[in-house]
């Protein structure tokens, strides 16, 4: 598998776990006392989506900078 692919997958399957961490975040809140577990839950895939996000928006600039790069 090719790695860029590789991390476009990874980084949609973590944002399906993070959306359900924050739902889980959200039905937690509404209870009289929250374990503050439930409010750490969400940052794990947080902080894999940021590290993720950033690489896949380089991408196309570093990508672009090599092909200029190739032409000189």
């Amino acid at each position: 598998m090719n790695w860029n692919k590789w991390i476009r997958q990874s980084h949609r399957w973590v944002s399906i776990a993070f959306t359900v961490a924050v739902i889980v975040n959200l039905v937690a809140m509404g209870r009289e006392e929250p374990a503050v577990w439930v409010g750490l839950l969400a940052l794990l895939p947080l902080v894999f989506l940021l590290f993720t996000g950033l690489y896949l928006f380089v991408l196309p600039y570093a990508a672009a900078r090599r092909i200029g790069r190739r032409a000189d």
